[in-house]
Parts: structure tokens; sequence; C-alpha cells
């Protein structure tokens, strides 16, 4: 049986609105109609749906190890094989994905992650990617710790739900918000455990994870990651690791 999680009293009581900084809510607002005035002037961007990945290949050094946690079709590591010579291994629990990364040559154990890595050893690979899968996942804490014991680094993406379309949908339609980066009905989302930039930031300093580098996109567009982007990053990558002692 699934332990039961534990209330957490303590972060109930800090985000009582009691605790909300004097004019912090107006300052947002403000911002975020600031967001929606600039986006109407601007041409719409063309959308870029595998933007993270020119950005893993860049991170991945050539002839790395490489586990791909929710490796989808394949597409991915087949291309860090072809490109970056990498020793590759991929984790897949859709039947009809493994099938797919098999005619594609990528090495693929179909497996539910929520049932932790204790096939692998720790440190066994250089790189492990979490890319698009953290939120899709019953137990995201556990395979954010479990990335980070059999990799010596992670890169993990997800859309940012703090994006100024999302809380725009919340507050004045005050429905789920239907995005490009989230066009599913609630009762059709695969996304079960949504975050922010600023939840991920929060889980890194809490577990003794530093942030080596970041990116989001932001009106289609990828870019480096800047202070104060968790209204603006319609998804974000960051590349983490163990901090020290």
């Amino acid at each position: 049986m699934t332990p039961q999680p534990r209330p957490a009293h303590k972060l109930v009581t800090d985000r009582e609105l009691d605790h909300l900084p004097e004019g912090e809510l107006e300052h947002r607002v403000t911002q975020i109609i600031a967001l929606m005035k600039a986006r109407r002037q601007r041409p719409a961007a063309d959308e870029s749906p595998r933007w993270q990945e020119e950005i893993i290949a860049k991170e991945i050094p050539m002839g790395a190890s490489v586990l791909d946690l929710g490796c989808g079709d394949g597409f991915l590591l087949e291309r860090l094989i072809r490109e970056r010579n990498v020793r590759a291994q991929g984790v897949e629990i859709d039947p009809d994905q493994v099938y797919s990364c098999v005619d594609r040559g990528v090495p693929v154990i179909q497996a539910d992650l929520s049932a932790g890595l204790l096939w692998c050893p720790d440190k066994a690979f250089d790189v492990v990617v979490l890319e698009e899968t953290l939120q899709t996942l019953q137990n995201p804490r556990d395979v954010l710790e479990e990335m980070l014991r059999v990799g010596k680094r992670g890169i993990v993406s997800f859309p940012n739900f703090a994006h100024f379309r999302v809380v725009v949908d919340l507050v004045a339609r005050g429905r789920m918000p239907v995005t490009p980066r989230l066009p599913f009905y609630w009762y059709e989302s695969a996304n079960i455990h949504l975050l922010t930039l600023r939840d991920l930031c929060d889980w890194a300093e809490g577990s003794g994870v530093r942030i080596v580098s970041g990116h989001v996109l932001v009106e289609g567009v990828p870019r480096e990651l800047q202070p104060d982007d968790d209204l603006v990053a319609e998804e974000v990558l960051v590349v983490v690791e163990r901090g020290g002692p």
C-alpha cells in the first residue's frame, strides 16, 4: 500500500494570506496586466515543440553515459547516440513507445518510474534526463532523488504553472488552464503534479541540490534563465547536481 502523504502544517501556516508581503499581490497583478498588453502587440512567434532537445544535446559531453527517464519514442536518445556518441539507456512504461525505441535501435527498459531505480547502482550514469516527465509522476520527489543517486548530473524540464497565461485562466476564467504547453482538459491531462519554477528552486535549496544552469521558453523562444522569470517562462529546463558537503 502506498503511504499517504502527511499534511504540511507549517507550509499551510506560512502560506496564510496574512503573511503575504504588503503590496505583493498588487505588484504581481500589475506585472500580469503589462505582460498581457505586451503580448497583444507582439507578433506571434513560431512554437518550438522540441526546444529542449537542442539544449540537452549541447549539455551532454561527447561519449557520456545517459539515462533518459520517460524516454518516449526514443527520439532524443537516438539523436544523442548519433551526434554525441553517448552510451544510452531509456526507461519507458508505454508499450507502444517501447516498440518505437526498439525500431530506432535505442536500448530501452519497460518499467514504471514510481517503482524506483533499484536495478541501477549509484552514479552509474554521467547524465540522467527527465524531459517533460516530472509533472506526470505519482512520486516526483522520489524520482528526483533517484535521478541524482544514479546520475552525476540531472537535466529536468517541465511546464511552468506560474506562467502568466496560466494565472489568467485560473483568476479571470476560474478554470484549469489550457495553453499551447498545457493543451488538455483537466480530466484528460497526464499532468498530476504541476509545479512552478519557484517550486523547483525551493526543492533544490531544501535538498542540497545545485542548479548548474537553466533555460526557459518565453513567447516560443528559448533563452537562458533570468531572475524573476516565473511569470514569463512557459517551460523550464535546468541542469542540476548534488551539492557539496
